[in-house]
């Protein structure tokens, strides 16, 4: 009974993680409407919009399954232009500092727009 119950959780957890990846939050006004982000998502999202403000694209995911204790972060922004990734990196490191010290683990995606 036990394993049945633990099971099921993580296939819930599981599908619950892939509807979050297909998440998209856009560094514009526009919001989205029938999903919602969970507070540290917000929070983070916020963070890295005050720090990036030329970003084209900004993906903040809780891969955690929603405790907040590891994330996924997009950021596509000119603002990289000329720097190698680790670079890139290092600047969302250093933008998150305080709320890095609260997580698990951290995934950084970054890119500089094609156009």
């Amino acid at each position: 009974m036990l394993a049945c119950k633990r099971s099921l959780s993580c296939s819930v957890v599981s599908a619950l993680r892939v509807l979050r990846r297909n998440q998209v939050v856009v560094s514009s006004p526009a919001r989205r409407c029938l999903s919602t982000q969970t507070d540290g998502e917000v929070r983070i999202a916020k963070i890295l919009k005050e720090k990036f403000p030329l970003a084209s694209s900004l993906k903040v995911v809780d891969i955690s399954g929603g405790c907040g204790a590891m994330y996924e972060i997009h950021v596509e922004s000119s603002e990289f232009k000329g720097k190698r990734t680790i670079q890139q990196h290092q600047l969302v490191n250093q933008a998150l500092k305080d709320e890095i010290q609260g997580m698990h683990g951290l995934r950084i995606f970054t890119d500089v727009p094609k156009h």
